[in-house]
């Protein structure tokens, strides 16, 4: 599989990577309900032996369950090591609720939390889950000591995660950021207008996460199955699984299979395809709970749509919208 260049690093990332957050399992806030481990191990090997050369988790994603979760695959593993990357600064009390904390204190020993739960001695790329919510100076104090762990050697690059431009150059007056991951979808694309531009411009990679708008748009969702997700599936509250939404989702599902026919692919494979067809993006996280579904996704990155197939597909999912 090709690889592509992670902004001012020295990574060379295929275009899938394999993500991390749905293998954390449930109890906690933004969980996906419940997940077996072995299910989890067979999806990392599986969408390692497909091509994929980076996982990422965070420290967040069942309260350090898939940080472990991911140690325990690449301990069985025996092919190349992939890079790994992690997030930090939101942390979490014994029910699982999870609050940022961007102090120089936490964000230290959050460090050093994911290395112990990961088994390695440095992270590829560590990045800040999301700025602070009331844009005050806790940017600047985590971006420094994000700087500092990279000077230490401790984390090799760093990025940012949520984060929108203005925020974006505050952390690049104080040391240079390797990446951007934004949430980026053929249903989500405000980033268009100022994230990714600027992300270019820059020369900031960009990961973008729920290309598939969190299993929207992989062909396998229905209204019966989005009526019966559990309630500590966090997509159970999401106005996207539900109506008046989810109609015109499943009706965009039904327009990219038309695409994915013709390459003999499958809806996921097509929305995964159209983010990577943005210049600007170097990966799409993409994730998969188990050997199956990475069968199904983590070659999408091999996938190159015509323009007038983008064109299609952009005019779908803006008929889709305007009903």
């Amino acid at each position: 599989m090709e690889t592509r260049q992670l902004g001012n690093s020295d990574l060379h990332i295929t275009p899938v990577g394999y993500g991390a957050w749905a293998i954390g399992g449930s109890g906690w806030d933004f969980a996906w309900g419940h997940q077996e481990d072995a299910d989890s191990i067979a999806a990392i090997h599986r969408s390692l032996e497909l091509g994929a050369n980076w996982i990422d988790t965070a420290a967040a994603y069942g309260v350090g369950h898939s940080e472990e979760v991911v140690a325990q695959a690449l301990n069985d593993w025996r092919g190349p090591r992939p890079y790994v990357f992690t997030k930090c600064v939101l942390r979490w009390d014994d029910k699982g609720h999870v609050t940022q904390n961007h102090s120089a204190q936490s964000i230290r020993r959050e460090c050093e939390d994911s290395l112990r739960r990961l088994q390695v001695h440095v992270i590829d790329l560590y990045q800040m889950h999301w700025p602070p919510s009331d844009n005050g100076p806790g940017l600047e104090e985590a971006w420094q000591t994000m700087a500092s762990l990279q000077k230490e050697g401790k984390v090799r690059w760093i990025g940012v995660s949520n984060f929108d431009v203005t925020q974006t150059k505050r952390a690049q007056k104080i040391a240079p950021a390797t990446s951007s991951q934004p949430p980026y979808s053929l249903i989500r694309r405000q980033v268009e207008k100022e994230i990714l531009p600027y992300c270019k411009e820059q020369g900031i990679g960009v990961v973008a996460y729920a290309p598939m708008a969190s299993g929207l748009l992989t062909g396998a969702m229905t209204r019966e199955r989005a009526a019966a997700l559990p309630p500590d599936d966090f997509r159970s509250k999401s106005p996207e699984f539900r109506e008046p939404r989810l109609s015109k989702n499943i009706e965009l599902v039904e327009r990219l299979r038309k695409v994915a026919a013709r390459h003999g692919r499958n809806p996921g494979e097509v929305a995964i395809a159209w983010v990577l067809s943005n210049p600007a993006v170097t990966g799409a996280i993409v994730g998969a709970r188990n050997a199956k579904q990475a069968e199904g996704v983590m070659r999408a990155g091999e996938l190159k749509l015509t323009p007038e197939e983008i064109v299609e597909i952009e005019g779908a999912a803006a008929a889709v919208a305007a009903r």
